[in-house]
């Protein structure tokens, strides 16, 4: 069954179309790599599923309700999270202050099925392995530090879809395993995840499936394995998406 059905998506502004007529199912439980070159409309494709662009045409559903005009708070009440490539991190609070703002933000209902938001704090940090520096300012963690905050919290929030965009920039070797720990964590507890990414090897090692995208259109989908072998990923790349810049 699909948790999220995109059809016909088409997005035009400015007489430029960014997106082209792009569908996509995506399964509950399973989780996705959207890759391509850059101003391939991946970026974009995020900002129309979480409401922050309205498509020209097409439709996106979640949980077999039409949410195409829908509001970014209202699909983030319906389950819908997103991790953005800049940080969301509030770099003057500490890390337990950032978290907590986060959950109290939720609708009351939603709260309420988190139980102990306290509890739950300590929790999304002993996570990311930072549950030590809870009263220290977000601003002296070093970059792949704040991503795993960021990841963290967004995962904890009790969100059914994940949209993860580029969660490896900018981090370490070490971090990048565990940001890859953290969405397995997240498929363990049958979560559904779409994410940006340039590191293939990283998408291999994750993912279900992975969606290519070119000039606005989806060119090809199918297993890492397949998608990664094909002639015609490679003639998109040039190669560069084989090297591992981790």
């Amino acid at each position: 069954m699909s948790l999220l059905s995109i059809k016909h998506l088409t997005l035009t502004l400015e007489d430029h179309t960014i997106l082209q007529s792009v569908s996509f199912d995506i399964a509950e439980g399973e989780v996705v790599g959207l890759i391509g070159p850059n101003g391939s409309g991946k970026t974009t494709l995020f900002n129309v599923l979480s409401g922050f662009l309205q498509p020209t045409s097409g439709t996106v559903t979640f949980r077999n309700t039409d949410i195409t005009r829908t509001s970014p708070s209202k699909r983030a009440q319906l389950g819908i999270g997103r991790v953005f490539q800049n940080f969301g991190i509030f770099r003057e609070m500490t890390l337990e202050e950032n978290v907590l703002v986060a959950l109290e933000a939720l609708p009351r209902e939603q709260r309420k099925q988190l139980g102990d938001l306290k509890k739950l704090t300590h929790d999304t940090l002993k996570m990311v392995g930072l549950e030590h520096s809870a009263k220290k300012k977000a601003g002296s963690l070093s970059g792949g530090q704040m991503r795993l905050l960021e990841i963290a919290r967004t995962l904890k929030s009790g969100k059914e879809l994940f949209l993860l965009d580029e969660p490896t920039a900018g981090v370490s070797p070490k971090m990048t395993s565990q940001v890859a720990d953290l969405i397995g964590e997240l498929k363990r507890e049958g979560k559904t995840v779409i994410i940006i990414e340039h590191d293939l090897p990283f998408i291999s090692r994750i993912c279900d499936r992975v969606i290519v995208m070119d000039v606005g259109k989806i060119v090809l989908s199918g297993t890492p394995k397949e998608v990664k072998e094909s002639k015609q990923l490679q003639e998109l790349y040039f190669g560069e998406v084989f090297v591992d810049a981790h």
